[in-house]
């Protein structure tokens, strides 16, 4: 085996520091997945906040603190989703610093749209449940 062969062995992806085999695992499928959401017409923080909408949440303020993202970032992407039709936001009649969120029917319709998109989107895994509990370690193990 030549040099050549040697260097190649050890480029290859089973040869590769965990940290970054995550890395392109990551971006692998986060491309796939952002690229799946655009052609259904979201974006990967308007799935969340219609997801968290749809799970009864209805203030931009919580919803900001729950997908954990500044106040400023949660506007803009409400903004998006009010201009595409998908959410209305109101001021709140009992407190005029907080708006109320709510999904409209085309959210509606665009949620439901996704549901079991991962499925199509994200490659098959030989144990999905322990890749599904490792990556819950790491990110709760990353959070502060």
């Amino acid at each position: 085996m030549d040099t050549r062969d040697i260097e190649a062995a050890e480029h290859r992806p089973e040869n590769w520091p965990l940290g970054r085999l995550l890395g392109a695992a990551s971006r692998a499928v986060e491309r796939a997945w952002a690229d799946a959401l655009e052609q259904r017409g979201l974006t990967h923080a308007g799935l969340i906040v219609l997801h968290l909408l749809e799970s009864g949440f209805d203030s931009q303020a919580d919803l900001a603190r729950i997908a954990q993202v500044e106040a400023q970032t949660m506007s803009r992407t409400v903004d998006r989703l009010v201009r595409e039709g998908l959410v209305t936001r109101e001021p709140d009649p009992n407190d005029r610093r907080r708006h109320v969120l709510t999904i409209t029917p085309a959210g509606r319709t665009a949620f439901a749209a996704v549901s079991g998109l991962e499925d199509e989107v994200f490659p098959e895994v030989d144990d999905p449940e322990a890749l599904r509990h490792a990556l819950l370690q790491i990110v709760r193990a990353s959070r502060p």
